[in-house]
């Protein structure tokens, strides 16, 4: 049995921008409903056909990757997949680079802030739950390919791992990069 797990492609989002701490509402909105720009490389490109069983979350960006890569149909497509998203402020006007608040609030996530998202480990929990389904997917089609997101897609193979799953500590960090987890 084996599960890859990838991050999707580009999506059409534009990050170099400076905004106000307040717009984050209107952005991550923006991001959520943003597709992907590009192909995916050609070392991806054949993913689809070693695997039985496409799993996305419901976000654009991760529907439109997987369709990128060739998949006819995907089998399994719920928000419990969705990245895990940062924390924000209601009323900030302070404007800094866009990468900057994404720095600031990840960091702020991880210390326990989770104003307006999930807080750290409810996510935690919630890739508990991804892997175990994915696990259950892998049981019945022996293969599964999961396009993901950044972070979940960390926790995911932190998961897999911990409950035996052999593959890289990372599956990658880049748009389209990915790693395969097997079970012996």
């Amino acid at each position: 049995m084996h599960i890859t797990i990838l991050r999707h492609g580009k999506p059409d989002f534009e990050w170099q921008r400076t905004v106000k701490g307040s717009e984050f509402r209107s952005l991550e909105h923006a991001y959520d409903t943003a597709g992907i720009v590009g192909n995916p490389p050609e070392e991806s490109l054949d993913l689809v056909n070693q695997h039985k069983c496409i799993v996305c979350s419901d976000l654009p960006r991760s529907l439109q990757s997987a369709k990128a890569l060739g998949a006819d149909s995907i089998h399994f497509s719920s928000a419990a997949f969705r990245e895990m998203n940062l924390p924000y402020f209601d009323n900030v006007q302070i404007k800094l680079p866009l990468n900057y608040w994404v720095l600031l609030l990840r960091s702020l996530w991880f210390l326990g802030f989770s104003k307006n998202t999930e807080s750290i480990s409810i996510a935690k929990t919630r890739a508990k739950k991804a892997s175990e389904k994915l696990i259950e997917l892998a049981n019945e089609h022996h293969s599964v390919l999961f396009v993901g997101h950044g972070f979940l897609n960390h926790f995911v193979a932190k998961e897999l791992r911990g409950n035996n799953w052999l593959g890289p500590r990372s599956p990658g960090k880049k748009y389209w990069d990915y790693g395969t987890y097997e079970y012996i």
